[in-house]
């Protein structure tokens, strides 16, 4: 097997959740790849140095290097990581996962073809990101889905008698978590005990305004914080709808997990999501930043008992195919 060198964002603290360093490294341990790490450091800048040194110190002793490749600051994190590699005859695989990559491509030409042209593939999550690499002009694009250990995720036999709301994500903006504080304010109109329960670290100072318009609306949220994996699946056990609200997004772990855990999606129609949720098929998408129709679609999940049952049937059939011992295959045909 051969040895790897893994960079991406390795924080293990409050304030953000598992990235795919975290889960894909294990994972590939697990498979007899020798993985080494970089960086856990907190401080942005010596993340970057720590990254660059790792290149160097162990140029010599790994045989390709993949790269967590995002849309915003950690773009540039991407983009010099690859230049090290390049001068160090290293060859290296960015792994996309920034929903707004394909913006990132208009706005950074130069700096997107020298790390995509460079890199041995591109590894696209979603059939959404390599669509849009590809009519870049990136033709070294092979889709490897995010993954999961199905045998960790039990179906859930949810009772639907009253909504009750799941959304598990990061406080950031750019996930629009305000809008599931209004859309449990709106459902309530028809279902007065609706309740609604927010998993996830504050990223960037959002949960306060969350808060704020729970206090200002008169609605109780139950929020939780950051929580593990296995606590956050004994969680979903006390609820029945899985909602996904942001306005950027790519191939999200969390809606494959809901998927598999038998709870039933409503999501924004955006990024990704349309290459994974088939409309009221697997799930049920809506139009962005629009409180009524996320509303309107929980009330038909609530009312169509039948719409309900083959959503929930198909959504597991569906992640079972991000299986691991399915997904693997793809990274040891390209690794090895």
């Amino acid at each position: 097997m051969k040895n790897i060198l893994y960079i991406g964002n390795n924080l293990k603290n409050s304030k953000s959740n598992l990235s795919g360093i975290q889960i894909l490294g294990p994972l590939l341990e697990k498979e007899g790849f020798s993985v080494y790490y970089a960086s856990s450091q907190s401080n942005k800048v010596l993340r970057l140095l720590d990254m660059i040194r790792a290149c160097i110190v162990y140029s010599k002793k790994v045989d390709v290097v993949l790269i967590d490749t995002y849309s915003t600051q950690n773009f540039y994190f991407a983009w010099m990581v690859a230049g090290m590699c390049n001068v160090l005859k290293l060859p290296y695989i960015p792994i996309l996962h920034g929903g707004d990559l394909p913006k990132r491509l208009k706005n950074s030409v130069k700096k997107s073809k020298y790390i995509f042209n460079n890199s041995l593939y591109n590894v696209a999550p979603s059939l959404y990101l390599k669509k849009a690499f590809e009519e870049k002009g990136f033709h070294n694009i092979i889709h490897i889905p995010n993954t999961l250990e199905i045998e960790n995720y039990s179906l859930n036999k949810s009772v639907f008698e009253i909504p009750k709301l799941l959304w598990v994500r990061s406080f950031s903006k750019i996930y629009n978590p305000q809008l599931a504080i209004k859309v449990l304010k709106l459902l309530k109109e028809q279902y007065p005990e609706a309740q609604l329960c927010m998993v996830g670290p504050d990223v960037d100072g959002t949960l306060k305004a969350i808060t704020d318009l729970a206090l200002k609306l008169n609605v109780d949220v139950k929020i939780t914080g950051k929580l593990s994996k296995k606590d956050w699946i004994d969680l979903a056990k006390h609820y029945n709808i899985f909602i996904n609200t942001t306005n950027f997004d790519n191939m999200p772990v969390s809606v494959i997990e809901a998927m598999a855990l038998g709870l039933p999606v409503v999501s924004t129609n955006v990024g990704g999501l349309p290459y994974l949720i088939a409309n009221t098929i697997n799930g049920i998408l809506v139009e962005p930043n629009s409180e009524k129709a996320m509303t309107l679609a929980i009330t038909a999940l609530m009312t169509d008992n039948l719409m309900r049952e083959n959503i929930i049937k198909n959504a597991r059939l569906q992640a079972e195919e991000y299986n691991w011992e399915i997904v693997k295959k793809k990274w040891i045909n390209i690794l090895e």
